[in-house]
């Protein structure tokens, strides 16, 4: 089943992220805690920085998409970041990404985005075969660049 993350879901988003953050190589700067998840995407006192889909699986949570909204770009429309998604590896190749994706491209259509954004690590083709799957294509008219300020004078 896929629905909506809620306040209920932290604990066990958390694990989700941190199973990503594994997988991606970060996990050792990350700082993600179950308090920051529901202050920042739960918390009735403000609005939500990220929108999140749960894939739940015999009341587990196997996997999860997370979203931000940029409100407006040149177009006067809004652009989907799919900041994450993430199948746990027991409950890979059950259509639970679909699902989520799914999911993700519906939302940003009630929003009238134009665009859904995100990253890939350039060797993770299996993740590039799934969202080619979706009519997906590699952006060749933009570079990723950063500042790491905490690295920075």
């Amino acid at each position: 089943m896929i629905r909506r993350a809620q306040a209920s879901d932290a604990r066990q988003l958390l694990s989700l992220m941190q199973g990503l953050a594994r997988f991606e190589g970060y996990d050792d700067r990350f700082a993600v805690t179950v308090d920051a998840l529901i202050e920042r995407g739960f918390s009735p006192h403000r609005p939500p920085e990220f929108t999140a889909w749960v894939a739940e699986l015999d009341a587990s949570l196997v996997g999860y998409a997370l979203i931000y909204v940029i409100p407006y770009t040149f177009d006067l429309r809004p652009t989907v970041v799919l900041k994450e998604l993430f199948i746990g590896e027991a409950a890979r190749g059950r259509n639970f990404g679909r699902g989520l994706m799914d999911a993700v491209i519906g939302h940003a259509r009630s929003l009238n985005a134009r665009l859904i954004r995100w990253q890939v690590l350039p060797d993770n083709e299996p993740a590039k075969r799934f969202y080619r799957q979706h009519g997906a294509a590699q952006d060749a008219d933009w570079e990723n660049w950063f500042i790491d300020l905490s690295t920075m004078g």
